[in-house]
């Protein structure tokens, strides 16, 4: 019965106690507490706040980038130019980047050097994430292909035609073109034979390989007048 009576006050003692230090510094450092308290709060408020911003921002350049592209549906190309381009402008929302390589492709369409430069633009632009510049290098080239030395549009597309690289596929596709282009058709019977041993090959290209094997096999075109 003692011990239990002693036990019981060593307890008590001992909750007096952790409430003295807490009273202390509570009196000590209240002002504190107090601070990052709120501190906190308004974090988390903060937080909430900006999301809700981000989420309005995006759905209203959702909108605007749907607007424009019923614009072009509706052949009112040159509003849905406007629309586009202001988008563009405004890099803050994933719409900007896919306005900005819309108006790529519609400029690519008019004039195949305007939309290259366009493409470049975003390939050298240090904000896009690597896998959409890569995109873009590989549109510029599709765009240059045909009014370029072949050898300048190479330096670009190798780097994109290792196996890890999400483009692969459409670089290897384009390497291999500009060498039946320059009637070089080792180059060209090379990127073929990688599309032809990649397993993840998609079925349209595989479709396309035919062709452009059979092109390689034929040897380079002679001209005669």
């Amino acid at each position: 019965m003692a011990t239990n009576q002693n036990d019981e006050f060593i307890r008590e003692v001992d909750e007096e106690y952790r409430r003295d230090q807490l009273a202390k510094i509570w009196a000590r450092y209240n002002g504190l507490i107090i601070a990052v308290v709120v501190l906190i709060v308004g974090g988390i408020g903060g937080w909430r706040y900006w999301e809700h911003v981000q989420e309005t921002r995006a759905q209203a350049a959702a909108a605007r980038y749907e607007a424009a592209l019923k614009l072009s549906d509706e052949n009112k190309t040159q509003e849905a130019d406007a629309a586009l381009e202001a988008l563009a402008k405004e890099g803050d929302t994933g719409y900007s980047l896919l306005a900005r390589f819309r108006v790529a492709a519609e400029r690519g369409q008019q004039n195949a050097e305007q939309g290259a430069a366009a493409y470049d633009a975003l390939a050298n632009d240090s904000g896009i994430a690597p896998l959409w510049r890569d995109l873009a290098r590989l549109r510029a080239a599709w765009l240059r292909l045909d009014t370029v030395d072949p050898a300048k549009i190479r330096q670009a597309l190798e780097p994109m035609a290792a196996p890890s690289n999400a483009w692969r596929h459409s670089a290897r596709e384009l390497l291999g073109l500009s060498g039946l282009k320059a009637g070089d058709m080792d180059y060209a019977g090379r990127w073929f034979d990688q599309i032809a041993a990649d397993r993840e090959t998609p079925p349209a290209l595989r479709q396309r390989l035919a062709v452009y094997t059979a092109l390689v096999a034929g040897g380079p075109v002679q001209v005669t007048q």
